[in-house]
């Protein structure tokens, strides 16, 4: 039986879940696992991709199912939660299935979205050791991320303070970077806006090179990027030495391997490229494995997860971070891509909140209670607001995956609402189904499944949108028009003479595209809700990813490092000090 998601808060549906949780012994005998395939680490193992790969790559790939949503308001509409609840949906008919999910983010999960657990009774347990730190991968990161910058700074000290005769004595040789052309900050995991923008060696000759630094967020750092699409631990190796940290005086890169700090970051991060499993509230397992964050960052788990989970599963369900114009579209440009993996569904999740605030709604905002007309019946709203369903919805069919809609259910929903959006998207040629998964677990579930399984056995047709061959400034004219709604690119003299290098330079030709834009609106500008019209998109930079091989176009004004807002989730979040337990956790 589900709990009773409108009377218990989501932590402390996860204690009752916990007490039915799985044990390692029973998750091997489950999934027909052998014991070395287990990395073992409290509750939650990790996955030994390379011993499973060995012993199951040539068994035929699961039916590959791909969840999404419509531009969400600021709250978010359900991914996670729609995920989970799909996961148990289909466990409920009996099916073989698993997912894969993205690391938390302790920013959202101190600061007013929570945890990316789910919700309800389709939530992701054991939900504390999930949303602060799992088994430490954003840790890792964090400190080979760091690491880097720390050499970058001594190697600038000791440059300005040594001759080349005294540097060549300690075995280096002058890189002479330039400190106003330094591409990589520090990180840490929080929205820490305070720290966008800080000043760094301040004091003497010993006390670190004099300069402008940053910082981001750690699941917004390249080599996030680099855990979600290496291939293996020597991919990953190579990657790390290939990351630009900065440029010297005539122009050129200044890598990790320049540094020979590469070595010392992978030693960091060698235990990461092996899948966490937890499990759903009913006890299926979903592997946890790389980062969110779609507008700043690749927003998807990991190619070695989905790899995995493949085989393992018959269907296998992964998420992309936010809407299908950012989120979807690195999966279907680049992650199925790079992967080689041939996508059949995708599921596109939307709420009747959000589909009201694209109608003309009031607007949505964190911490303060929702206008009634969220509340209360609103046909008007809602059949406006279906605009931007539909313009999700055409996103999807362009790459030739099969769509279904899913109606993330809340308890203030009406069915007369339902049955327009039912409508609208059946008039558009698209499966559509309700679901109660967060009120009833997975046998609220099951219109969605029913629908996922009959939508596996339609034929996807999956095409990128472009070819790597593609100059870069044609992928994010054709990006901006066909996914966005764009009438076309506006690029700063700075952004524009950076794509100009990127384009004359072969190096730089297989390089993915990886945009940079808000989650809140199709456009670059969060308040144009629905679907904006007579609008341009405007780049005003491009990063280079040199390990990851991203180039990443930056529109609007979006920062790598979100803000903390005034009424932040850790005010609500404690400990039991008499059982240890943690509350306040959503």
């Amino acid at each position: 039986m589900a709990w009773d998601a409108t009377k218990l808060k989501d932590w402390q549906i996860a204690e009752e879940a916990e007490k039915n949780m799985p044990s390692v012994e029973e998750l091997i005998e489950k999934l027909s696992l052998r014991k070395e395939e287990i990395i073992p680490y409290g509750k939650t193992p990790k996955v030994d991709f390379l011993k499973m790969m060995e012993r199951l790559g040539d068994k035929p790939d699961g039916k590959y199912i791909e969840v999404t949503a419509i531009t969400p308001t600021p709250l978010g509409e359900g991914k996670t939660t729609t995920t989970l609840g799909l996961i148990e949906g289909l466990a409920k008919r009996g099916k073989n299935v698993g997912g894969a999910v993205r690391q938390p983010s302790g920013g959202p999960t101190m600061n007013i979205k929570g945890t990316a657990a789910g919700g309800g009774n389709a939530l992701l347990i054991p939900m504390t050791e999930f949303s602060l730190g799992l088994t430490g991968d954003i840790n890792d990161i964090m400190n080979a991320h760091n690491l880097c910058m720390v050499a970058l700074n001594a190697r600038m000290q000791h440059e300005a303070n040594y001759t080349d005769e005294e540097l060549a004595k300690r075995g280096l040789k002058r890189l002479d970077i330039d400190p106003k052309n330094v591409e990589m900050g520090w990180v840490i995991d929080y929205a820490a806006q305070g720290l966008r923008n800080i000043i760094i060696g301040i004091g003497g000759k010993k006390d670190g090179f004099q300069m402008q630094s940053k910082f981001g967020i750690a699941v917004g750092s390249e080599l996030m990027a680099i855990l979600a699409v290496a291939k293996d631990l020597p991919d990953l190796r190579e990657r790390i030495g290939k990351i630009v940290v900065a440029y010297n005086k005539t122009g050129q890169p200044v890598t990790a391997a320049d540094l020979e700090v590469d070595g010392a970051m992978t030693a960091w991060m060698r235990n990461t490229i092996n899948p966490t499993i937890c499990y759903t509230a009913e006890g299926q397992p979903v592997m946890v494995h790389a980062g969110p964050f779609a507008n700043i960052a690749i927003g998807q788990s990991s190619i070695i997860a989905d790899r995995v989970g493949l085989k393992m599963f018959d269907y296998h369900v992964t998420e992309s971070g936010f809407a299908a114009d950012i989120g979807f579209e690195k999966f279907w440009n680049v992650k199925a891509r790079l992967g080689g993996l041939k996508p059949n569904v995708s599921v596109l999740v939307a709420t009747i909140r959000a589909l009201k605030m694209h109608g003309g709604g009031p607007a949505v905002v964190p911490g303060r209670p929702l206008p009634d007309e969220y509340t209360k019946e609103n046909l008007e709203l809602v059949e406006k607001g279906c605009a931007n369903l539909l313009h999700h919805l055409e996103i999807i069919k362009k790459s030739g995956i099969v769509p279904v809609v899913c109606i993330n259910g809340f308890y203030t929903d009406t069915q007369a609402e339902i049955d327009l959006i039912k409508k609208i998207v059946g008039a558009a040629g698209a499966r559509c189904a309700h679901s109660d998964h967060w009120l009833n677990g997975g046998d609220g579930a099951l219109e969605l499944a029913d629908a996922v399984m009959d939508a596996c056995e339609e034929e996807s047709n999956f095409k990128c949108l472009y070819p790597l061959e593609m100059p870069l400034r044609q992928r994010v004219e054709l990006i901006a028009k066909e996914v966005y709604g764009a009438d076309g690119v506006d690029w700063s003299p700075e952004a524009e003479a950076k794509a100009k290098r990127f384009e004359s330079d072969p190096y730089y030709a297989d390089f993915s595209t990886m945009m940079v834009k808000t989650h809140l609106s199709l456009s670059h500008d969060p308040a144009l809700k629905g679907v904006p019209k007579g609008w341009r998109l405007p780049i005003r930079d491009v990063l280079v990813y040199g390990g990851a091989k991203f180039l990443c176009p930056m529109a609007g004004a979006i920062s790598l490092m979100p803000g903390t807002s005034s009424d932040p989730a850790y005010r609500r979040i404690d400990v039991d000090t008499k059982t240890g337990k943690v509350s306040g956790l959503f």
